[in-house]
């Protein structure tokens, strides 16, 4: 064994050779082979000898011939230079690429059915050669078993073949027309495998298999000493493959590999991937190379045996995995560690089975033998116990399978609990089944981290076998199975993919977390069709109309036996809940009042009285009143049937109410909501949204979720008869904000879009009807109640926009009623919307371009307001609006709402915490014109002071940054 130092005009980089792996090395960073020699500096010394990195690290290079004994001295190194690698040699290299790159484009051509007869051609020539490559393996590197590798030989072949052949690897590989999406297969290019001297057959077999499967070219670089065997292999699988069509190129290989060459193979431009199988300086050499590497990491593989386990069983499967093959596959058991109940029985029953235990002086020797400067001494791998006493200068009966050493400490001062590559185990005594995890834990993690690691227990202790997953730092965690067999896959679990490159993932430093297969040798490309989403209509079960239906609607409750009335104080002075609570107790259902609802409900309101619900536990609860008390109402609900409801989790804003972070469970197991409006605007009683106040904040805070839809609604006008002026008119213009919004919206659909128009309809015709003569004009109080709630089940559906954002914003700081804050607004936000040409639009699919311009032109139209172009009959909507505002006596201005100077002050002051704070209001992602939040300061300053009239144009610049 040799100490190598490679050097170079960057940097300086010293390991011990492990196959063929090496760190990169560039000439001046540059990733051609054209690059300036390397200077190999070798350091001979006895076999053997290796650096002093404490962490044993998986050999491919062993002696050939006979073993030979354990070295008693290590004499200083003995220098000499390797020459750099030849020009003739790169020359050959280079055409060799060329020729697998040209190959390879051909290859990519090939449809699924013919790679599908290659792939299975090549696997049934392998098959048919598993027993003599088997034995030039062992003959060549004089490490293994024939039968095993017989066994290997044959997995790599036939069982691959069986597990892929009806995959797709070719074109399109998945395809979903109603979801749009197709994925499409395309080979990753030229492979560079690098082949270990341990598996050289078998793994020759499998990447070359591989490669074949995913029309990929394979060049191969063996490890030296494994040259012969693995280049037989190979050519097995490329002559079939191309007797079967494939090109002549597809799989080739390095006849004379080296160091340097195999370096150089894995720097190579032409390489679009490696994949390595060796050691773990091997490994990293891949990994460092510049190209995408699949890798192992090393293997230290612990045993633990809990007091629940089958110990026969357990013995046997340890023993069936550690036999075999001399122990070379680097997920073979390394280590036992048996609980204490069992220790005793579980060495009887190794015993009784072949196993033999070292004595002390044994241990000694052995660990003499085992490490080599620190290093695992190569010449041990693979070998048969015959060789590994004589190797060791110990004696053990004939016919022994195992190598047993009892030892309890782990790490450095313990060569035997390394990996060891050979048939040798160590075994340790735990205390108790956390003792044992503790102890398996350290061995993976002192030299095995995320390879493999075997529990054995009761197949029904699922408390063990949870503390075991959940401990240990291994991709591969094996219950009951031999590690060597059940590692590679498809073997004792038909789930788990068969390979022969196992992934350690990032706890031993590679890139996959699972036994490599095709799918990681190919580039999927997704196809993705645009599609729109689902979009939905959810309105409350029952909604009851015409005037008297309250009596009517209320009788249906009949059967529940406690109702929770949820109102205000002016409305419970005039009378109002009685209206209920009379029909309640004719139906006998027993009630209470909570009549402590303040304009815009606080969370102090609603924890005072949902302390009365817990207390009461009703199984009916009725919101009577405008939109405060409804609100303040769904949260109580909320709270009462799921009291983990978290409020901040609710208020998260998101992008899709069906895809938002935090889930509302659905409502009305405990009781049934039921909804009464006395006001004609909020739409709350057919809406999944309620606006609460946190006082301590001072911030209004829109919530939504389909889970707050009443169950029912009465909608009944004589319960509106008698509103005041004021409300009348901020709450019918708050409708017809919902309305206009919820008609341009990007989730309006053709279930919304009609609902908006009628609403806007009856409140243009009816409103100002309803404002000058009150009570005295029943048919315009029923159609603006009426409107109100068509347009509560409009915008339920397809939402609003930065009408709504910035009345919430406005209200919340200076306790103007929402529907005068949408009035001040509205206006400025239709010619804000009415653009083609958006600085920002909103994502979503169903709003495939900006059309806020036509939909409003198409209100107008339908209106009858007069103009000829589409910007004519906006601006006679906008014009429309501020007349009806003009008609119920709403001022057409912010400053005129305030008529306080300081307010006015104040307000210009906070524009900017304003704007920012309307900007990530919940209703602005519905807008149709994605909104700056320096447009939405704007629109609060032109809102301000100087009425929108006369407009003379729709022009609204975006201030992009």
């Amino acid at each position: 064994m040799m100490s190598i130092t490679f050097q170079s005009c960057n940097r300086t980089v010293s390991a011990a050779p492990r196959g063929l792996g090496v760190p990169m090395v560039r000439a001046g960073g540059a990733k051609s082979l054209a690059r300036k020699p390397i200077r190999i500096v070798c350091e001979a010394a006895p076999a053997g000898a290796a650096s002093s990195t404490p962490i044993a690290s998986k050999p491919d290079t062993v002696v050939t011939g006979q073993v030979p004994p354990a070295p008693a001295t290590h004499d200083a190194p003995i220098k000499k230079e390797r020459a750099p690698v030849a020009d003739d040699q790169i020359a050959n290299l280079k055409a060799q690429l060329k020729r697998a790159t040209e190959a390879q484009q051909r290859y990519a051509t090939f449809t699924q059915e013919q790679v599908d007869v290659i792939f299975r051609n090549a696997a049934e020539a392998a098959n048919a050669a598993r027993i003599p490559l088997a034995k030039m393996a062992v003959e060549e590197t004089r490490m293994g078993v024939v039968e095993d590798k017989v066994v290997k030989n044959h997995f790599a072949s036939e069982f691959i073949y069986n597990k892929y052949k009806h995959t797709k690897t070719c074109g399109v590989i998945e395809e979903d027309i109603a979801g749009g999406i197709r994925r499409v297969a395309e080979p990753v290019g030229v492979i560079a495998g690098i082949v270990p001297t341990t598996n050289p057959t078998s793994t020759a077999i499998f990447k070359s298999l591989l490669a074949l499967k995913t029309r990929n070219a394979l060049v191969l670089c063996p490890h030296p000493r494994a040259a012969k065997c693995t280049i037989a292999a190979a050519k097995i699988v490329r002559d079939a493959a191309v007797a079967a069509g494939a090109p002549e190129e597809i799989i080739s290989w390095v006849e004379t590999p080296s160091l340097p060459v195999s370096q150089a193979l894995m720097q190579a431009p032409e390489i679009s991937l490696i994949l390595a199988t060796g050691g773990p300086a091997m490994v990293r050499a891949a990994y460092s190379s510049g190209h995408p590497s699949l890798g192992v990491g090393a293997g230290n593989t612990p045993a633990l045996i809990d007091e629940t386990a089958d110990v026969q069983m357990a013995v046997s499967s340890i023993l069936l995995s550690k036999t075999f093959d001399n122990g070379v596959i680097c997920a073979s058991e390394q280590s036992v560690v048996v609980v204490d109940k069992v220790y005793d029985a579980v060495r009887a029953e190794f015993v009784r089975r072949g196993a033999y235990f070292l004595t002390e002086e044994d241990k000694v020797k052995v660990r003499a033998g085992v490490l080599i400067d620190g290093r695992l001494n190569p010449n041990i791998v693979g070998q048969s116990i015959p060789k590994l006493a004589e190797l060791f200068g110990i004696k053990v009966p004939q016919g022994s399978k195992v190598l047993i050493g009892e030892v309890e400490k782990i790490g450095d001062a313990e060569p035997l609990s390394q990996e060891k590559l050979s048939p040798i185990l160590a075994m340790y005594r735990a205390k108790d089944f956390d003792d044992g995890l503790a102890k398996a834990h350290s061995l993976i993690m002192y030299g095995g981290a995320g390879h493999t690691s075997v529990l054995y227990t009761n197949h029904q202790n699922l408390a063990n076998i949870k503390a075991f997953q959940n401990k240990v730092k291994t991709v591969r965690i094996l219950i009951n199975t031999p590690a060597s067999q059940g590692a590679i896959g498809d073997l004792y679990n038909f789930h788990l993919d068969p390979s022969l490159t196992l992934g350690c993932g990032t706890w031993g430093s590679t890139s996959v977390s699972t036994n490599v297969g095709p799918q990681h040798l190919l580039n999927v490309k997704t196809v993705t069709a645009r599609r729109e989403n689902m979009l939905w209509f959810r309105v409350p079960p029952k909604i009851y109309f015409k005037g008297g239906c309250l009596e009517v609607a209320l009788r249906d409750l009949a059967g529940k036996s406690r109702a929770f009335v949820v109102t205000d104080k002016p409305l419970f002075d005039l009378g109002y809940a009685d209206k209920v609570t009379h029909i309640l107790d004719s139906i006998n259902v027993h009630h209470q009042v909570f009549y402590h609802v303040t304009p815009d409900p606080t969370l102090a309101c609603i924890e005072a009285g949902l302390k009365e619900i817990l207390e009461f536990k009703p199984d009916v609860i009725i919101a009577m009143g405008g939109g405060s008390p409804m609100d303040a109402a769904k949260i109580m609900w909320l709270m009462y049937e799921c009291p983990e409801t978290r409020f901040d989790g609710l208020a998260m804003r998101f992008m899709d109410i069906r895809k938002r972070v935090y889930e509302v469970p659905e409502l009305g197991k405990k009781a049934t909501m039921v909804c009464i409006p006395t006001t004609s605007g909020t739409g709350s009683e057919v809406t999944p949204f309620s606006v609460v106040t946190d006082e301590r904040l001072g911030a209004k805070y829109p919530l939504a979720d389909y889970a707050l839809t009443p169950n029912m609604a009465i909608v009944d006008p004589q319960l509106v008869l008698n509103i005041p002026k004021k409300l009348t008119a901020w709450g019918g213009i708050d409708a017809l904000t919902h309305a206009l919004e919820s008609y341009v919206s990007v989730c309006a659909s053709d279930y919304t879009k009609g609902l908006s128009r009628e609403a806007i309809s009856l409140l243009f015709k009816y409103l100002p009807r309803a404002y000058a003569n009150g009570a005295n004009d029943y048919e315009a109080r029923e159609k603006v109640h009426y409107a109100a709630t068509i347009a509560g089940m409009a915008f339920a559906n397809a939402f609003l926009g930065i009408c709504h954002s910035l009345a919430h914003k406005l209200g919340a700081a200076f306790h103007v009623p929402h529907g005068l804050a949408n009035a001040a607004l509205i206006s400025h936000v239709i010619r804000y919307n009415a653009t083609d040409a958006p600085a920002k639009q909103a994502a979503f699919p169903q709003y495939q371009y900006p059309n806020a311009k036509a939909d409003y032109a198409e209100l107008s139209t339908m209106l009858g307001l007069g103009g000829t172009t589409q910007d004519e009959k906006v601006i006679k909507l906008i014009e429309a609006v501020e007349n009806l505002k003009k008609q119920c006596d709403v001022p057409p201005t912010i400053k005129e709402i305030f008529n306080d100077p300081k307010k006015d002050a104040e307000y210009l002051a906070r524009l900017d915490t304003l704007a920012e704070e309307a900007f990530d209001d919940q209703c602005t992602g519905a807008n149709p014109r994605y909104p700056l939040i320096a447009d939405l300061k704007q629109i609060y300053i032109d809102a301000h002071a100087a009425p929108i009239l006369p407009v003379k144009n729709l022009e609204f610049f975006s201030k992009v940054q």
